[in-house]
């Protein structure tokens, strides 16, 4: 036995080596700033100004970005003016083009969000908060280039013109449900709109999109994936899989983390946000880590972009993390007044996505209240209306896909049991 200092070290053969100090271990467990009945606080978040943060070159290599992961990449000042390079320059058309499908979003959320409140449909999820994010990005990547979803992902269809009767008729599951039925509610599935089929398992599509993208790249195609996962789910297996397939293939694919503060019930510090960015995971992987405004339009622009354009030049995949705020609950089965202040929402330092567009383009002279207060009301109508028309179809439990659809899309050509199957049925 030796001595060193309180230490005591147990060297009999074939026996573990033991030293005590006399310290007691503890177990860390990290917890949010406040919690409900307390006052919301964001007052440990770092956020550099707007235009503050670098425009690397498309063709820089990563070890000289390994910085851009701990800043932030903001244009949109606090007074609504456009700042530094990442600045895309955007037309006042598009720009309108965009709000357009934010508002359209949320206006759908809100209606549809009610129509669970009285049992027409099972189950719905809102964006509220994160519309800048899908529909950016939909607008800047191109017709054959492939998303994979998260939940709140409904701004890219809205941004596509995707037909809300079609996603009424899905979310109420009736006969007229694009889907046939083999989805849950906001499951969306959309190939012609580049808007690969949902899934409840998150962090799947990492993996499918890094996939994709080497598929594209092996045919010598020109098509790029983006995908989203949630920051919770960067603690997953899936996660880390993609990012070395990625990072090895060099996939051409555009790997989004949306940070917004919440995975369910746990806050971003149980995936590890109190250690460092969700961004800089990109590091250990030797490809770019980007951190971007997720409620700043044109940073979203920008970023995608910047990444879309390395992607497309066989410079590899990007991972970007989207730093937003889940306004809204988790899903209709949720309640975040059970571990979050009430008001928190309204205490997020960068804003609501839709208002800091909306005052940009009044800033610009291109908008004002009065035109913006009718395109509520017009954009509320056209999804009651869709709603109206699905309703007429059926709600949940009122009319469903016919019997014989479960037959359907199963084998490319019918083996003898499903023939069999369908004969016992009289179909």
């Amino acid at each position: 036995m030796t001595f060193l200092g309180d230490r005591r070290i147990f060297d009999f053969e074939g026996r573990d080596s033991v030293m005590s100090t006399g310290h007691k271990l503890s177990l860390y467990v990290p917890e949010p700033a406040a919690r409900p009945g307390e006052a919301p606080s964001f007052d440990g978040l770092f956020l550099p100004q707007a235009g503050e943060t670098r425009r690397p070159a498309i063709d820089a290599a990563e070890p000289s970005m390994r910085n851009l992961p701990f800043g932030l990449v903001r244009v949109l000042d606090d007074s609504a003016s456009a700042q530094g390079d990442w600045n895309p320059g955007l037309s006042p058309d598009l720009l309108r083009d965009g709000l357009k499908a934010m508002m359209l979003t949320r206006a759908f959320d809100e209606r549809l969000f009610r129509a669970h409140r009285q049992g027409k449909t099972s189950f719905y999820m809102k964006s509220t908060g994160e519309e800048a994010i899908a529909v950016a990005q939909s607008m800047v990547l191109g017709k054959g280039d492939m998303c994979f979803p998260t939940y709140r992902v409904l701004g890219w269809l809205m941004a596509r013109g995707y037909p809300l009767i079609d996603l009424v008729n899905q979310i109420f599951s009736n006969a007229r449900d694009p889907l046939k039925g083999r989805q849950l509610p906001i499951l969306y599935s959309a190939r012609d709109f580049g808007f690969y089929s949902l899934s409840g398992n998150v962090g799947s599509r990492f993996g499918h999109a890094v996939g994709w993208a080497m598929a594209s790249a092996y045919k010598g195609d020109d098509k790029i994936a983006l995908a989203y996962i949630g920051e919770g789910t960067t603690a997953e297996g899936d996660f880390h899989e993609a990012l070395t397939f990625a990072s090895v293939y060099r996939a051409p694919t555009l790997l989004c983390v949306t940070n917004n503060q919440w995975a369910i019930s746990t806050f971003s510090g149980i995936a590890g946000a109190e250690q460092t960015t969700f961004a800089a995971k990109a590091i250990a992987y030797g490809i770019p880590g980007i951190r971007v405004d997720g409620n700043d339009f044109l940073a979203v622009w920008a970023a995608t972009q910047w990444a879309a354009e390395r992607a497309r030049a066989n410079m590899g995949s990007t991972l970007i993390e989207l730093f937003t705020y889940r306004a809204a609950g988790h899903s209709t089965s949720d309640d975040p007044t059970k571990y979050r202040p009430a008001d928190e929402a309204q205490h997020w330092p960068l804003g609501d996505p839709v208002e800091r567009l909306k005052a940009h383009l009044v800033t610009l002279g291109e908008w004002d209240d009065e035109r913006h207060v009718a395109l509520e009301a017009e954009l509320d109508a056209t999804v009651k209306a869709a709603v109206k028309e699905a309703e007429a179809i059926g709600t949940l439990g009122k009319s469903k896909p016919g019997v014989a659809e479960m037959f359907e899309g199963v084998f490319k050509e019918p083996d003898w049991r499903v023939i069999e199957q369908r004969r016992e049925m009289g179909i």
